[in-house]
């Protein structure tokens, strides 16, 4: 390998860059030389590159590199930037993941029942989707910890995870009632329960906020997820509420204010446009749903206006868009940079939208979101500006290793 000299950062190279690896290990060190280096960290870098070291980024600079264009460490592209990253992509096992014996397990945690080995994660991968927030589907009114966890490596969960149980996830809305039933309706079962309307899951959201805080005072009326409320409502985790249309929107802000939650992100929030000013007064985070043709989204037929997302930014309003796990590439996280900035979303903001926004919102930002050194070497390749309509993803670096090549 090469020695690179890289002026001023020669300190960071030397050393650290030579390959002990076996024959069977991956590489994992790399000099990316790029038209643009796009870092969600300020201005993007015209005509430079990026030294990976054992898997973490350890330089990012103008320039070409110094090292050779056909070294085998050696990467030539269009454009690079941070992996993406998503907070909608619903990579639990579903049904399988919810606990059915109550509406309230915010003791659950959904790592426990990830299965590694779906196509999902390749799909994701090849998006340029490194990172994706595990929840629980909308069918529970308080869902359990969700976590960040990356799209590929091992097949551990443990050594994937960015932030473990790194929010709170629930929901309000129709889903979480739409199975349950009243007494007299076919077999009776575990359905036949509260809440049944959308007044019934804000009474549940209460009721459990209250019986947390209750326990608190009175230790014998504890109960299992008291304590995980209880982190929500300190602000120890962020509180994540999937609300789609206006009135549930209003709902999951009133809910908010009323407890003082310190952290609330309001995921799915399509209508968030409707309650502007109600959203900004509340300081709360908003993960927008993907795209779609006629603006009508899956979750109660919520209208998702073009320019919601630059009207949020405009207002201040922290902003993450989400791909929802899709398997069509219309609806994919790469894609929806696009179709915000139609909206009115400048670059930059769409850029930090899919990348170190959603990372800051869930505590990840140490790690990932940007291209900085000291950080995972999670970066996506381009064959031209990205998010441009015939820019495509060429290569993606997960943990510094070239785990998809289509160059």
């Amino acid at each position: 390998m090469s020695t690179l000299i890289l002026g001023a950062l020669a300190l960071v190279a030397g050393a650290s860059q030579a390959d002990a690896r076996s024959a069977d290990e991956p590489r994992r060190s790399w000099v990316i030389s790029a038209d643009a280096v796009y870092t969600a960290a300020g201005e993007a870098i015209e005509g430079g590159h990026v030294v990976v070291t054992d898997g973490k980024i350890a330089a990012v600079a103008p320039g070409a590199g110094g090292g050779d264009d056909d070294a085998e460490d050696a990467l030539r592209v269009v454009a690079v930037t941070p992996g993406l990253v998503d907070l909608g992509a619903w990579m639990s096992s579903g049904e399988d993941s919810l606990e059915h014996s109550t509406e309230t397990p915010a003791n659950l945690r959904v790592a426990d029942s990830l299965d590694l080995y779906t196509l999902s994660w390749d799909r994701a991968l090849r998006d340029g989707v490194t990172a994706v927030l595990a929840a629980t589907p909308d069918e529970a009114v308080i869902g359990g910890l969700a976590a960040l966890v990356k799209t590929g490596g091992d097949h551990d969960v443990d050594s994937r995870i960015v932030a473990p149980d790194c929010v709170l996830r629930g929901a309000i809305g129709s889903r979480p009632s739409r199975w349950n039933r009243t007494a007299g309706w076919g077999t009776p079962n575990h359905f036949v329960r509260r809440p049944t309307t959308r007044m019934g899951v804000e009474w549940v959201w209460r009721k459990a906020f209250y019986d947390a805080l209750s326990a608190e005072r009175a230790p014998e009326r504890d109960f299992e997820g008291a304590d995980e409320i209880r982190m929500a409502l300190r602000g120890d985790v962020p509180l994540m509420i999937g609300a789609a249309t206006t009135q549930d929107i209003r709902t999951a802000v009133f809910l908010a204010r009323e407890f003082s939650v310190p952290k609330l992100i309001l995921q799915n929030a399509a209508e968030a446009w409707k309650e502007l000013e109600m959203v900004v007064a509340s300081g709360a985070a908003v993960v927008l749903p993907p795209f779609t043709w006629n603006g009508r989204i899956d979750v109660d037929n919520a209208f998702h206006a073009w320019n919601t997302a630059a009207v949020l930014v405009e207002r201040g309003v922290d902003v993450a868009l989400s791909g929802d796990g899709s398997s069509s590439r219309e609806r994919s996280l790469a894609m929806q940079p696009a179709y915000a900035m139609r909206g009115g979303l400048s670059f930059d903001d769409a850029l930090a939208a899919v990348t170190i926004n959603p990372a800051r919102m869930v505590g990840a930002d140490g790690r990932i979101g940007s291209i900085e050194p000291g950080k995972d070497a999670d970066l996506v390749l381009w064959n031209g500006t990205p998010f441009e309509p015939t820019s495509r993803v060429v290569g993606v670096l997960l943990n510094g290793e070239l785990v998809v090549d289509l160059r």
